[in-house]
């Protein structure tokens, strides 16, 4: 990756830049009112940013962790198309535009266009983008919109919509994503890593699927996810370094957070899915590491490799809850059964 594009380190740059001098207090009291509408289960037809406070007290609670997220999301794209470059990109519920951030960090050049339909959102995005120095976020346009069953979008080769459906009626989320998956040349979704969240990517998986795409992740197929409903949910997590603004605003005293999120990644060309995905936290023992997977050909499987199994035994001891299973200069070794 290009060193000069965005990086966490410079989200948080331009964070600090912006909202210094916003009271703690008033960022706490919006803090605490959005924490509320971010676990909470009753869809909104409103805006949950109403004015500058609200939205400065989002971006710093909630654009980091957002950020990471799609980053990871989107990686996970790069991975399955590594010659795919995608020259438009289309934000949808973008807010602040963490998820334009991270695509800015994955590719030079897409043209992004950033949708919602709060206009305070849309300022701090667009301030936050010129404080980047960056020319592909300082380029990207940002019109309101109202997100939702009535919602029109233009052709384009990228969509991201992130922490999005979750603010929708039922009615307004599969619009959105029969939309979405009309419009694009790859659809990247992201929702937090809750069973509901879960619930939410995989109703969106199926119309994805439905409506021509390919799953290109977290998923090594296509075919109906092998967790039975209510008994787990598949989710991923991401490291999340707090700056001393992050860790003001939340009340957390230490450097860092994981954020915990589900996504799906679709494409309308044929993607190169992983063989198997690891699906919790690996479990070092002594000689020994334990893997949980979705595997392309067995649906779930336990795995545990050895020090028997030499370089792929040492990859493993490196290996991270979502990453790809076995690392590509190993395919040609594999794990021992459960």
């Amino acid at each position: 990756m290009n060193v000069t594009l965005p990086t966490a380190e410079a989200l948080r740059a331009a964070l600090a830049g912006l909202l210094d001098g916003l009271p703690p207090k008033q960022a706490t009291q919006a803090v605490d009112r959005l924490i509320a509408n971010y676990r909470g289960t009753t869809p909104t037809d409103t805006p949950l940013l109403r004015d500058r406070s609200d939205v400065a007290a989002y971006a710093a609670y909630r654009m980091p962790a957002t950020f990471e997220a799609v980053r990871s999301a989107v990686d996970a794209l790069r991975d399955a198309a590594p010659d795919w470059v995608p020259a438009t990109h289309t934000d949808v519920g973008g807010g602040t535009g963490a998820a334009s951030w991270a695509v800015a960090g994955a590719w030079e050049g897409p043209r992004t266009t950033v949708l919602d339909w709060a206009e305070p959102a849309l300022a701090l995005g667009r301030e936050l983008a010129g404080a980047s120095g960056l020319p592909g976020l300082r380029a990207a346009e940002w019109q309101r919109a109202r997100v939702g069953k009535d919602l029109d979008l233009d052709a384009t080769d990228l969509v991201t919509v992130s922490y999005v459906l979750g603010e929708l009626t039922p009615e307004a989320r599969t619009a959105l994503v029969d939309t979405a998956a009309r419009a694009a040349q790859a659809v990247v979704i992201v929702e937090p890593g809750t069973p509901d969240g879960y619930a939410r990517i995989i109703e969106a998986r199926d119309r994805l699927i439905a409506a021509g795409l390919t799953v290109a992740a977290p998923c090594p197929h296509s075919d109906a996810c092998p967790i039975q409903p209510g008994t787990d949910w598949c989710h991923f997590s991401a490291r999340v370094s707090r700056s001393s603004l992050h860790r003001k605003v939340k009340g957390g005293s230490l450097p860092y957070e994981d954020e915990k999120f589900s996504y799906v990644v679709a494409t309308r060309f044929t993607p190169g899915p992983v063989e198997a995905r690891i699906t919790r936290r690996p479990q070092i023992r002594k000689g020994q590491v334990l893997l949980e997977l979705c595997t392309r050909d067995e649906a779930l499987q336990r795995a545990t490799v050895t020090k028997r199994h030499g370089a792929l035994y040492r990859a493993a001891r490196d290996i991270d809850w979502g990453d790809a299973w076995p690392p590509p200069q190993d395919t040609d070794q594999g794990p021992s059964g459960p």
